[in-house]
């Protein structure tokens, strides 16, 4: 099993910890993994990354499709590749109808239409074998519209580059999940819980049929990001994570459209993803958190002393997941993961 580091996204200020990234290129981690939101963006701290590192991979966990046009996020893929030396992995997501609508002011529509064109044209620039056309649902290449010059005519990328850049894709709902089996290499997900991989292999095997060829698990990367808070008091571990947890299952979307409670819920904690959700949307934000279950947590994030990390580890490397991405804030966080898992 691989190890990954996750950086996430800026707060009010922009920062990063590069002394955790180099340690963690230094212990042989296999990537090193930024985000946006709606604030800081995922590729800028990536090119700060893969100028200060040496072997380390620099993924996007995850570049928002509908804040770039396919195209673009083709040629900053290809120049940020060539630039680390080939070390850029292409993490990419839909996000949520809050964000899609409210912050990019494009309409949320069907995302598994929009993501399969997406990287379909994606990879067709990469591999340059004629000049870039497209018509489907959501994108025009070279665009026709009513309000068109006429203009326009199909190019192909000046910059030669590698035609396969591995493709995640950020995915925990099941017909994502099977999209991700189907067109892209590996799978980006979210509170993955190793308890639960049966919640997700269906789906998996459903997208490797499709693809056909012999796809399977053997040739796909399953990447979660998993928080990692070593301690001596558990509880104190588990009070760190709980927060986050009950943003996304309880705030990250509306009533009856929420990705992350969805998730939960398949998990089997109906009831008390219900009652996350009712007092986040009701403002009692700690009260929420405190509704966390332990149980959860336990299943989603590796916290506690050594042992305790070392015995539910066993779990992980026995799910079926290829690289574990570490929500991890200290050199020392990253050394015990090394120490365990590499």
């Amino acid at each position: 099993m691989r190890l990954g580091l996750n950086l996430g996204y800026s707060g009010s200020a922009m920062g990063m910890d590069l002394t955790l990234v180099q340690e963690a290129d230094r212990l042989g981690f296999h990537s090193v993994w930024s985000a946006e939101a709606y604030g800081s963006d995922a590729v800028t701290p990536l090119t700060w990354v893969a100028a200060r590192t040496e072997r380390i991979r620099v993924g996007t966990a995850i570049m928002q499709i509908a804040g770039r046009t396919p195209v673009l996020t083709a040629t900053t893929a290809l120049t940020l590749d060539q630039l680390s030396g080939g070390r850029f992995l292409l993490g990419l997501g839909v996000s949520g109808p809050q964000v899609v609508e409210g912050w990019h002011g494009v309409p949320f529509g069907k995302p598994l239409a929009r993501t399969r064109e997406y990287v379909e044209i994606v990879r067709s620039v990469w591999r340059r074998e004629r000049p870039v056309e497209f018509k489907g649902e959501y994108y025009q290449i070279p665009y026709r519209g009513a309000d068109a010059t006429g203009l326009g005519k199909p190019l192909k990328s000046i910059l030669h580059g590698r035609p396969d850049i591995p493709i995640y894709l950020a995915a925990i709902g099941p017909k994502n999940v099977a999209l991700a089996a189907e067109i892209a290499d590996g799978l980006l997900p979210i509170f993955f819980s190793a308890q639960r991989m049966k919640v997700f292999r269906e789906y998996l095997d459903a997208g490797f049929r499709a693809a056909g060829g012999g796809k399977s698990l053997a040739s796909f990367d399953v990447a979660p990001t998993v928080a990692i808070v070593p301690g001596d008091d558990v509880d104190r571990c588990r009070a760190e994570i709980k927060p986050r947890l009950a943003l996304y299952v309880g705030g990250m979307g509306a009533r009856g459209k929420n990705f992350y409670n969805d998730l939960v819920t398949r998990y089997g904690y109906e009831g008390e993803a219900r009652r996350i959700q009712d007092l986040y949307l009701a403002g009692k934000k700690e009260e929420a958190a405190a509704a966390v279950p332990d149980s959860l947590v336990d299943e989603i994030a590796l916290c506690g002393p050594k042992e305790r990390i070392r015995e539910r580890l066993a779990d992980w490397k026995s799910s079926g997941i290829t690289t574990l991405i570490c929500g991890a804030k200290s050199p020392e966080a990253l050394r015990l993961m090394a120490e365990l898992a590499l």
